[in-house]
């Protein structure tokens, strides 16, 4: 009784184990402790009724599972504060499984469309598992479904760090209870005194042979896959969730830098609210976070970040920062983008998408009027000067994306990129360069037009004041410095926010804010203020800086600034190189296609031609010409039916010898037992004889007319009735079978 035991015991562990191999990517205790549940009421359910019909486990698992179903669906939209009825929310946690499961942001929180199908698979597994190991006492094949339970969840936590550092020790308690398993279903040895000698010798040398086999085939494959397996181990492991589409942003939120000037005019437009309950040593009046720019093509700023859907619990906290909380309520502000201090860790009262890398936040749909949640944040420090001084920014190769700048860069930007660098030592005195230039030779104003593409950028810098050079909104200082920065070797982004302001909640139009930050290593992002400051006394561009005009041209003319749309004009998307591509990809779908419908259309033309074909040949061969003629004929087509029933007739045989080989090659080797239950076979001994007579006699004395015809019917019949034994698939191959068509004849 001890030993039953072990079996369902060890198939609970391995259960278990694999629901605890996917907790690290959740966020607290709820997955694994439903996932054990789970685990062991199926295994229990089967337990119980293991001495009833095999039949009545299914239907008692199936109840036990609804009722599963129902406590999880549950208790997780308490966890989650998701309302809702039971069978609603159930219904939409089936439907949304999967695909909240592989776009979630790690770590997951527990709610039903994230934990319900895990419950579900666990169960299954420990139904299936159970059923085999304990009802039918196949432990072997019962660790089939546990160990594909197992490997599932180390596929679904893929290259998260975290989770394979907490789950090491997983696998190898994962073997130990197969073993254990193993060993409490061994057979006891019944029949040891009954043995003799012999017989142990002759057991103990077959139990040797095979344990020297298994060993040796363990080394070979160790020999043959130990070197590729040691090498996947210091590969990233797939991740499944780079095969999903994450939610995506519409054209108004990707690049939202574009709407500062709507904003800063309508400077009174009552955007939100927003109550922020500074933690101790935070700042008084921080920046509320929109959306950071990571992308810059030359004429626009995108976000181009992989929103992933979230629960409350955003990322892991490394608890660096005072704790921010605000509470905001939407009013005016639009889009899909959620307003917050960065960097936010937790959100209540809406379902979220988090973007990890900038730690912005996205709704699902469109923010509303009225809207209200919260969010609790950690407000990151600035670095002091001093430390940023020594600091390095990471390689162009490491930071690629925040130091390309497409297309051709005017030479008068680029110009005063170096101007700005010349004697500056650290990536921090060039950036602060950058920063000291921009808000001592700029002015901000709130009625500049919109604009950062590189001719916007460069009639800022340098076009006249009287014609609106010199002067913008924080989106062309912002820009400006990114473009700056960038030329310099530095990482840039720019970001889009909100000012806010002590004892006031209302967060207007004339608080929309952008700002440029460049990424150092060992700190991360740091903010730079661009902007002029109230006391600043604007100094002329001219008397600090004159761009080098090309010796072929003439000096640059101030000219008013081009107007650039927010996204490229179909002129520019559709020049030629860019119109050729799709003709292109146009000619070359089309040449696929057809090549396609042509191979179909011959594979198809060559089925139907080679049954018509042969058909014709046998007709025309088996009806014209000589008497002696068509029964050689009629033979020939009984030695091809042969070959294609897969039982040809051996060349050294005589025609009679043949025939009587024939009788017994009609019947499938399959069906030889059952040959006495069959109609007899159609003979084809006078049709041997006509053979012979063909060959041996003289022409004058030879086979006539009637012969032959009776030659043609007998070979007709033969090999209709040898085809007509055959399998379905058999008969139609035989049908398609080009080989007779070149097949020798054979006299």
């Amino acid at each position: 009784m001890v030993r039953r035991l072990f079996v369902p015991a060890a198939l609970l562990g391995m259960l278990v184990l694999a629901g605890l191999a996917l907790a690290p990517i959740y966020n607290g205790t709820l997955l694994p402790l439903l996932t054990t549940v789970a685990a062991a009421a199926s295994v229990l359910i089967s337990v119980a009724v293991r001495r009833l019909p095999a039949y009545t486990a299914a239907p008692a698992s199936v109840l036990g599972l609804a009722g599963m179903v129902y406590v999880t669906v549950r208790v997780s939209a308490q966890a989650g504060q998701i309302p809702g009825a039971v069978p609603d929310v159930a219904r939409e946690a089936l439907r949304n499984s999967i695909p909240r499961l592989l776009t979630a942001l790690i770590p997951i929180e527990p709610q039903p469309d994230t934990v319900l199908l895990p419950v579900i698979v666990t169960w299954l597994a420990g139904l299936a598992a159970a059923e085999c190991g304990v009802r039918y006492n196949r432990v072997l094949l019962s660790y089939t479904a546990p160990t594909a339970l197992f490997g599932g969840a180390l596929y679904l936590v893929g290259p998260d760090t975290t989770a394979a550092r907490a789950t090491t020790w997983i696998p190898l308690a994962y073997a130990a209870f197969a073993i254990l398993g193993l060993i409490a279903s061994a057979r006891p040895d019944l029949g040891g005194d009954t043995l003799t000698g012999a017989q142990r010798r002759t057991l103990g040398l077959r139990v040797g042979g095979g344990a020297a086999a298994g060993l040796a085939v363990i080394v070979v494959l160790s020999q043959l896959l130990g070197p590729t397996v040691a090498e996947q181990g210091n590969d990233t492991p797939v991740d499944p969730r780079n095969y999903v589409t994450p939610p995506q942003l519409d054209a108004l939120d990707e690049n939202p830098l574009v709407r500062l000037s709507g904003w800063n005019l309508n400077k009174d437009q009552h955007l939100f609210d927003a109550v922020v309950t500074p933690g101790p040593d935070a700042q008084p009046e921080p920046l509320i976070r929109l959306a950071v720019l990571n992308d810059y093509d030359g004429v626009t700023w995108r976000i181009g970040s992989v929103y992933r859907n979230a629960g409350r619990v955003l990322g892991r906290s490394d608890g660096a920062g005072p704790e921010v909380t605000q509470t905001i309520t939407i009013d005016e502000l639009d889009g899909r983008l959620l307003p917050g201090i960065a960097t936010p860790e937790r959100v209540e009262g809406v379902r979220v998408a988090y973007d990890a890398e900038t730690g912005t936040v996205a709704l699902a749909d469109s923010l509303r009027k009225g809207l209200t949640y919260t969010v609790t944040s950690r407000q990151r420090p600035r670095p002091d000067d001093q430390a940023l001084f020594a600091a390095e920014v990471p390689s162009p190769e490491e930071a690629a994306r925040f130091v390309a700048l497409p297309g051709k860069v005017p030479d008068s930007i680029a110009q005063l990129s170096a101007h700005l660098g010349e004697g500056v030592s650290n990536p921090y005195q060039r950036a602060f360069a950058i920063q000291q230039w921009l808000e001592e030779h700029y002015k901000l104003v709130a009625d500049a037009p919109s604009g950062h593409a590189y001719p916007n950028v460069e009639h800022f810098l340098f076009g006249s004041k009287q014609l609106g050079g010199q002067k913008g909104t924080s989106e062309q200082f912002s820009a400006a410095f990114a473009v700056l920065a960038r030329l310099a070797g530095l990482p840039t982004r720019v970001v889009v926010g909100f000012g806010t302001h002590k004892g006031q909640k209302a967060v207007r139009g004339a608080d929309a804010i952008a700002w440029p930050e460049v990424e150092f290593k060992g700190f991360g992002w740091v903010a730079f203020d661009p902007l002029p400051k109230s006391d600043t006394v604007q100094r002329p561009v001219e008397d600090d800086f004159r761009p080098k005009a090309p010796p072929s041209q003439p000096p640059p003319q101030s000219v008013p600034p081009p107007s650039v749309s927010a996204s490229p004009p179909a002129s520019h998307s559709a020049g030629p190189s860019a119109a050729a591509a799709p003709r292109s990809e146009d000619r070359t779908t089309l040449l696929a296609v057809s090549a396609a419908a042509a191979a179909f259309l011959l594979v198809v033309a060559y089925f139907a031609a080679v049954p018509l074909v042969l058909a014709r040949r046998r007709r025309r061969r088996l009806s014209e010409g000589p008497p002696a003629v068509r029964i050689d004929a009629a033979w020939n087509e009984v030695l091809i039916g042969l070959r294609q029933a897969g039982r040809p007739a051996p060349p050294h045989l005589s025609a009679g010898e043949i025939a009587s080989y024939a009788r017994n090659a009609a019947e499938p080797r399959a069906h030889a037992s059952a040959r006495t239950l069959r109609p007899a076979v159609p003979p084809v001994d006078e049709l041997a004889a006509l053979v012979n007579a063909v060959a041996f006699a003289t022409p004058a004395a030879g086979p006539g007319e009637p012969q032959a015809a009776r030659a043609t019917a007998q070979a007709t019949a033969y090999v209709d009735d040898l085809r007509a034994r055959r399998p379905w698939w058999r008969r139609l191959l035989w049908t398609l079978d080009p080989r007779p068509l070149r097949w020798h004849r054979r006299r």
